[in-house]
């Protein structure tokens, strides 16, 4: 547990310190250079690390010299923090877990390399075409799929689509690299590996195939059906909240825990990863250190998205809104923490029901979640590409609710809220800063319509058909106004149910 007292300078964290740290701090336990990579992740930050990696780390203390080590690889300039930090830590980083009951660090080995894509394309390809490789995992964010909401169709105009169609050689995007060390596969009589995305997406592994396959077809008919009919695609759910890396958690960890570690990652205790076994190439026994391995991902990918997901985009905006700045505040008033009580009530009756789920439990859960104070999960994390996020999380509960003739008030409510958000000041007049692929647009739009939310509705790549239904409109509008005139505190009080 906690240790507040350091013992001299924090010990730089690498291979070579590991019998150094403090007796709390938990270690890997077994030999890092007996394991070979059979995983290579692309998209490596802090959700993979708290996540993904934990569980193979816990697979190899049970599993020495396994074949199924990570290899990291980043492909954009923003990972060269991620390159510069775990070069020079031999792939190692902290991960903090963090409860009101205490902290527990430990040190994550499961990563033994990493390849910074711009630094050598070359390598990145070569060890996606190696044999040794089995599984390619994937966090690249909701937006990294190259997916058009309104139509569900690939992103064939997009400026890395078309490059990497010109250049296959010498790719910068995700289906560039992967297209590529295929083909070599498919040419040198090499097995495909399976190709699991750890995205926020309902039906991840569906949405990774189309996309994947539709690129390798523009690319080269013959290669788009070798990949249609050898690559497998589970879909899986991944749930642990994991804020981004501050420069408080850096000193936090040099304080309680006597580490110099340049990039350590903070997470919930909560974890949980529902797979569909469904894998070209092997696997790991994941059951063995928790994994749930099941045939239909579907129940649970709609209950986490639609209720952990959506509630999270409504606490993002209202939190925003009212001048908070950390999820805990948030969940700490009454009011916003009713809405998003309601948001889940009014999302229930479109979910399927869920093997061995108690969704009553399940929602009581999130809340205590979302109100752990020493998470300290920051609001702009939770609105970031909300433009890719809305459709996701939100508008799939809305288009059931709508065919059940169900309530919407509470969708409505957060979409009017991200409207209102996109105006880029909070209720004290305070500058908010919007971070998405399209913020030019929204945030334009959003500043001249005002409370008329006609314009931001009609932009079908984001809302499809939906505006259609009068009961939208309606509704998003009446709040919306509200939230102009009135603001956040007081349009909630008007319109919340007497507790």
């Amino acid at each position: 547990m906690n240790s507040n007292i350091s013992t001299g300078s924090p010990i730089k964290l690498n291979e070579a310190s590991l019998s150094s740290l403090a007796s709390h701090v938990r270690v890997p336990k077994y030999d890092r250079h007996q394991i070979t990579n059979g995983i290579v992740h692309i998209g490596v930050g802090g959700f993979h690390r708290a996540h993904q990696a934990l569980y193979l780390d816990n697979y190899f203390h049970e599993h020495p010299g396994s074949d199924w080590g990570i290899c990291g690889v980043g492909l954009l300039e923003f990972d060269k923090r991620m390159r510069d930090a775990l070069t020079s830590q031999d792939c190692l980083y902290t991960l903090v877990e963090k409860s009101p009951s205490g902290d527990r660090a430990r040190v994550i080995g499961a990563i033994t390399k990493y390849l910074f894509a711009p630094d050598n394309r070359q390598a990145v390809i070569d060890t996606l075409a190696d044999p040794k490789c089995r599984i390619v995992t994937l966090t690249i964010t909701e937006g990294g799929y190259y997916y058009i909401e309104g139509s569900g169709e690939f992103d064939a105009n997009h400026p890395t689509i078309q490059y990497d169609l010109q250049h296959p050689h010498e790719p910068i995007g995700v289906y560039g690299f992967l297209t590529a060390a295929l083909d070599r596969r498919r040419q040198q009589g090499i097995a495909p590996f399976t190709l699991l995305s750890c995205d926020n997406l309902q039906g991840n592994g569906n949405i990774a195939r189309k996309m994947l396959t539709a690129f390798a077809q523009m690319q080269n008919p013959e290669l788009g059906r070798w990949v249609a009919e050898h690559v497998a695609f589970p879909n899986c759910m991944v749930d642990r909240i994991t804020p981004a890396t501050t420069p408080a958690d850096i000193k936090m960890v040099a304080e309680q825990f006597n580490i110099d570690d340049a990039f350590p990652v903070v997470a919930e205790p909560f974890l949980q990863w529902v797979v569909e076994d469904n894998f070209c190439a092997g696997r790991p026994n994941w059951e063995a250190v928790g994994v749930q391995m099941t045939s239909d991902v579907h129940p649970y990918e709609m209950m986490k998205i639609r209720l952990l997901n959506a509630s999270h985009l409504l606490i993002g905006y209202l939190g925003s809104l009212a001048g908070y700045t950390y999820v805990h505040e948030v969940m700490a008033d009454a009011l916003i923490r009713q809405a998003v009580d309601c948001l889940m009530a009014e999302v229930t009756p479109t979910l399927e029901p869920v093997p061995g789920i108690d969704l009553d439990d399940y929602k009581k859960t999130l809340i205590e979640r979302f109100a752990n104070p020493k998470i300290r999960d920051q609001l702009p994390r939770l609105c970031l590409n909300s433009s890719a996020k809305i459709p996701k999380f939100v508008l799939g509960s809305l288009r059931d609710a709508l065919r059940q003739e169900g309530a919407i008030d509470y969708m409505s409510l957060t979409i009017a809220a991200w409207f209102r958000y996109l105006n880029g000041l909070d209720d004290q007049g305070n500058p908010i800063a919007i971070d998405d692929p399209i913020a030019g647009t929204l945030t334009q739009l959003a500043r001249s319509t005002g409370s008329d939310p006609k314009q931001l509705l009609n932009l079908t790549e984001i809302f499809g058909d939906l505006p259609q239904s009068p009961r939208l409109p309606l509704l998003v509008t009446t709040h919306l106004r509200s939230f102009y005139e009135f603001g956040t505190q007081e349009t909630l009080a008007k319109f919340l149910p007497r507790e």
